[in-house]
């Protein structure tokens, strides 16, 4: 395992984040793991040294922040930990979504109890809450680091004037700063390298992308995408352009040089991304073993710059998506 500096936080990370939306319950997605099939998936990405794991209270609706929580039960030490809030929980309580104070407090109390943990190590906004002032959400973050409950606090897809907004209000109030952005970004979505990305870079914010392989549709041929659980019940996976685009045509000079250097086509983009400067740690979702431990042997898959420059190359801008 390799492992690197996440942003300005000091803490070391694996340069690969274990995404825990797949594990917790299968009744709220198809493609979701039941928790005794998704501890041995967790426990093997212990072995392999992964210490970096990303959940949100709203994964399973609070079973996946409890299954980590349960597999990581005589390794929390050893392990970062990242979480969220943001979308509403509960129908019935309007206030259990958004950024409010009260929101955020009660939402980490319960994705603390969830979890089994007294402070997590990462706490994040899912989204940006366009009814609550982000001073008022800067302010309760920071109560929560000085309260001893969170010890960085991080966001994720929004516009970068709003990052930099929120950054300026920290400055400018002296409140603790998103230390890190979770943001949207792969092969075939590549609209945050023209402001997003180089703010993040100017500012040291650690950069920790979601869907680093767009849904999967990066980790099979593109007429095989629909032949999966997730390909045939992902109704979001349609939603982003990522077959818009040249998205065909990105996903089979993928396919070609996954076959060039005997690799998975997973693997290829895992590998893209891992060349990024601006790029932490890629948060990988898995429904088995044998897919993850792929993800970590794309580590050593080495790429050239003509071999960027030829997967980069029948990209065409796309509209936004991942937070309009």
């Amino acid at each position: 395992m390799e492992y690197t500096t996440l942003g300005s936080t000091g803490m070391e990370v694996s340069r690969i984040c274990l995404g825990c939306m797949s594990f917790g319950t299968s009744e709220w997605r198809d493609w979701v793991l039941d928790p005794e099939e998704s501890y041995p998936i967790i426990e093997r990405a212990l072995d392999l040294g992964i210490n970096f794991f990303d959940t949100a209270n709203m994964y399973s609706e609070g079973e996946s922040e409890r299954v980590l929580g349960d597999a990581l039960a005589g390794h929390r030490e050893k392990a970062v930990v990242a979480t969220k809030c943001y979308f509403q929980m509960d129908e019935d309580d309007p206030n259990s979504g958004g950024l409010s104070r009260k929101a955020i407090e009660q939402e980490l109390s319960a994705s603390l109890d969830r979890l089994g943990m007294e402070t997590v190590d990462l706490y994040q906004t899912h989204r940006w809450d366009e009814q609550t002032p982000i001073a008022e959400t800067l302010r309760t973050l920071d109560d929560t680091v000085r309260r001893g409950q969170t010890r960085y606090v991080g966001t994720s897809s929004m516009w970068a004037h709003q990052l930099a907004e929120a950054l300026h209000t920290s400055d400018r109030l002296g409140l603790e700063r998103f230390a890190t952005m979770q943001n949207h970004y792969n092969l075939l979505y590549r609209e945050e390298e023209r402001e997003m990305l180089p703010l993040c870079d100017k500012e040291n914010i650690g950069v920790v992308p979601w869907s680093p392989l767009a849904r999967g549709y990066l980790a099979r041929p593109h007429e095989e995408f629909d032949a999966t659980t997730r390909g045939q019940s992902d109704s979001y996976a349609r939603e982003h352009p990522y077959f818009a685009g040249n998205g065909r045509e990105v996903n089979e000079r993928v396919q070609e040089l996954a076959d060039e250097k005997d690799a998975t086509m997973a693997q290829i983009a895992l590998s893209w991304l891992l060349h990024k400067e601006w790029v932490d740690a890629p948060i990988v979702g898995t429904t088995s073993i044998e897919h993850l431990e792929e993800a970590v042997e794309a580590l050593d898959i080495s790429l050239s710059d003509s071999d960027i420059e030829w997967l980069e190359a029948p990209y065409e801008p796309v509209p936004v998506s991942g937070h309009e």
